[in-house]
């Protein structure tokens, strides 16, 4: 008997409004999010977008460019998959952190 790897499906969200998106069709790149109308063919919902890296793109040969939010025509563009991280806790701890450093006494 042969070993089946286990395939899971993908889901994919906008990368502003958190929104499930679902395709019927490939994503082309004047394609917008149908609940908040932004740009899906862009860095930030690209699985290679790390604001971490250089130029923010984990592709070391990638062009640079300059609005992440925007349409572009990069060909590295793979659309990010999974749920998207909930950051408003760790800002939330971050903020109350600094606001105790700098308070005044």
């Amino acid at each position: 008997m042969s070993w089946i790897p286990k395939v899971e499906a993908k889901r994919h969200f906008c990368h502003k409004c958190k929104n499930e998106l679902i395709f019927e069709v490939k994503l082309q790149r004047a394609d917008t999010c149908p609940h908040c109308g932004v740009d899906l063919h862009c860095c930030k919902n690209c699985e290679n977008w790390d604001p971490a890296a250089h130029n923010q793109c984990k592709e070391h040969i990638a062009e640079y460019i300059p609005d992440r939010e925007r349409a572009n025509y990069c060909t590295f563009f793979t659309f990010k998959n999974g749920v998207p991280e909930d950051n408003s806790k760790r800002i939330a701890d971050s903020r109350s952190k600094l606001d105790n450093l700098f308070k005044k006494k």
